[in-house]
């Protein structure tokens, strides 16, 4: 499968890609350009599609037409992608990049898939697993949850359940917030749950909390109602409603004066 700068190798030949990709395969396969991806045995890819740029995906599977497939789709979801198609290659990859997620076949070449989610446990990495496998019994998937996989899903999927099951390991992969965080006279301990200003103690609802230190987080960057609202709010929440402008109006009037949250028009909000 051919996209402008996207290409794949395998066996001695060369291949190229049209657009701004060129990359050839020999051995282990290499490529390069945006979006480009290549491999064959130990097949090594890298590449990355526009979009959300702290989103970032390996795609380990040795079916190279299906996991090109996978990661064209992903990149168009928005997500950085890159492609192997052996578990050596995989741990390869995982050495040298901090992937919030890879999707991982569990009947990898070379290095089993559960040999490489062994090793990720074992390290502690941040990076969340979705196994895939073409049994989906329930003992299978049992036993790769019990390998330390985070999600399981069985061939065949359908690609937007995979698109929202990704999205949702990437939410638990992010970086641990800091147990401190402090900015314009407001801080917060994130492990208390509590916050100050100006030494004067803030009495905030749970909700009130958790959207001022998403706030304090962005660090004076706009954070959109939009984001707010899947973060502080649960996945029932209209989109409709006024809730997270209720909430900050409560919260901008316990923050008290001067004003500290400020209206950013066509962003959203910051501190």
């Amino acid at each position: 499968m051919y996209e402008a700068g996207q290409t794949m190798g395998r066996g001695t030949g060369t291949g190229t890609g049209n657009g701004t990709g060129n990359g050839t395969g020999n051995g282990t396969g290499t490529g390069n350009g945006a979006g480009a991806s290549t491999g064959n045995g130990t097949g090594t890819g890298n590449g990355t599609g526009a979009g959300d740029d702290t989103m970032r995906v390996l795609v380990a599977e040795d079916e190279e037409v299906l996991a090109e497939l996978v990661a064209t789709g992903l990149r168009r979801a928005g997500f950085a992608v890159d492609t192997v198609y052996s578990g050596d290659a995989a741990l390869a990859y995982l050495g040298l990049h901090d992937y919030d997620v890879v999707v991982l076949d569990r009947d990898l070449p070379r290095v089993h898939g559960d040999d490489v989610a062994r090793k990720l446990v074992a390290e502690s990495s941040r990076t969340r697993i979705l196994m895939l496998t073409a049994s989906a019994s329930m003992e299978e998937r049992v036993e790769g949850l019990d390998l330390g996989a985070d999600d399981y899903l069985g061939k065949p999927f359908d690609f937007p359940e995979l698109v929202s099951r990704v999205r949702a390991l990437r939410r638990r992969s992010a970086r641990p917030v800091p147990p401190q965080l402090e900015r314009l006279g407001v801080r917060l301990d994130s492990v208390r749950r509590l916050a100050w200003r100006d030494g004067v103690e803030l009495d905030l609802s749970p909700k009130e909390f958790s959207v001022l230190q998403i706030l304090l987080e962005a660090d004076g960057a706009p954070v959109s109602a939009e984001e707010l609202l899947e973060r502080a709010w649960d996945a029932h929440a209209d989109p409709f409603t006024g809730a997270v402008r209720v909430c900050l109006s409560k919260l901008r009037a316990k923050l008290g004066e001067p004003a500290l949250i400020r209206t950013v028009q066509g962003a959203g909000y910051a501190l």
